[in-house]
């Protein structure tokens, strides 16, 4: 499969390289686009003002950009938090998508989406202060109206990026079994 694995709003840090080890371990082709041109930052806050001072549009410009080259051949999309927002909107847009893969986060849904049996699987945390039960709820009506095939997976207890060792968020045993989740997605694919 390829896939393309866009970063959380911390930037390229190791731990988006090591998840792309990870998935090159189990076969796939992975792409790693670093949005924030080398930019890491070690707070949510500051990297949200990176994002800010950047810009939505030129970050998805970026997204975009970085994606192009391999879209013909039927990507997977799938990002960390912030990655995965940037992930959903590619994925949405591209008819030839093979799968969305979101890791701690989802995004707005532009009100012209249609996508066919697009296959969908999220990881998310329970409760998660950036993914709301309510925004949750509505987010995965609206996906299904849309079209898409969507798995939902909630991680009782765990922080909001817990996949990454690196920061206070980690739950080694939610990781493990986003991880073991993903994968046997990714196969299916």
């Amino acid at each position: 499969m390829n896939i393309v694995l866009f970063h959380s709003t911390y930037g390229l840090r190791p731990a988006v390289r090591a998840a792309a080890d990870r998935l090159r371990a189990a076969g796939h082709q992975v792409w790693t686009p670093d949005l924030f041109e080398g930019r890491v930052f070690d707070t949510v806050e500051e990297g949200m003002a990176h994002q800010e001072e950047v810009g939505r549009d030129e970050l998805l410009k970026r997204a975009v950009l970085a994606a192009a080259p391999y879209s013909d051949r039927g990507l997977v999309y799938a990002g960390f938090s912030f990655g995965a927002s940037v992930a959903q909107t590619l994925a949405l847009g591209d008819d030839k998508a093979r799968g969305l893969l979101l890791l701690h986060g989802t995004s707005d849904i532009a009100e012209n989406a249609s996508v066919d049996g697009l296959p969908v699987q999220l990881h998310v945390a329970e409760p998660d202060p950036f993914e709301t039960d309510d925004w949750l709820s509505a987010w995965y009506l609206r996906m299904g109206r849309i079209g898409a095939d969507v798995e939902v997976y909630r991680y009782a207890g765990a922080g909001h990026l817990f996949t990454d060792p690196d920061l206070d968020d980690y739950d080694a045993d939610a990781a493990e079994t986003a991880w073991r989740t993903a994968l046997g997605f990714l196969q299916t694919l």
